[in-house]
């Protein structure tokens, strides 16, 4: 589903407006929701004009890096999803599809649990220093 189209159906706006403690970092996508929640959300910069001077036009470059270093982690979060089949060509009904994602986010973060536990558990290479009797040479 496209941000704007979830925005509209899902009540974001109304959302916000109900929780005004809360705080969100939106993409490109959501630039309108950054507009009307200037407190309480926070986009990308606006790009300056073509002929703003070079420092300003390095200063916008290192904004948008910072933010989309700090958002890339959600974005992968987000894309691991759209990975699984279902998700890329769902045709089924329109109000099937909140139970069909639920079930796939499930089997992400079982998936993501398990490669926790498996790096946490992985044997490191020992560096203690071993005695060696040179009667074994």
């Amino acid at each position: 589903m496209h941000d704007q189209t979830a925005m509209r159906t899902e009540g974001i706006s109304e959302q916000l407006r109900l929780h005004s403690q809360v705080k969100a970092e939106v993409d490109e996508g959501c630039r309108g929701l950054a507009n009307e929640f200037p407190d309480q959300v926070s986009g990308p910069p606006k790009k300056p004009k073509e002929d703003a001077p070079l420092g300003e036009q390095y200063a916008w470059r290192e904004m948008r890096r910072r933010q989309s270093s700090a958002r890339i982690c959600v974005e992968h979060a987000n894309a691991e999803h759209k990975q699984w089949r279902p998700l890329q060509r769902f045709l089924g009904r329109r109000e099937h599809y909140p139970a069909t994602h639920r079930a796939i986010v499930g089997l992400v973060s079982d998936r993501a649990t398990q490669r926790a536990t498996q790096r946490a558990t992985r044997r490191k290479p020992s560096t203690e220093l071993v005695p060696v009797s040179m009667t074994a040479c």
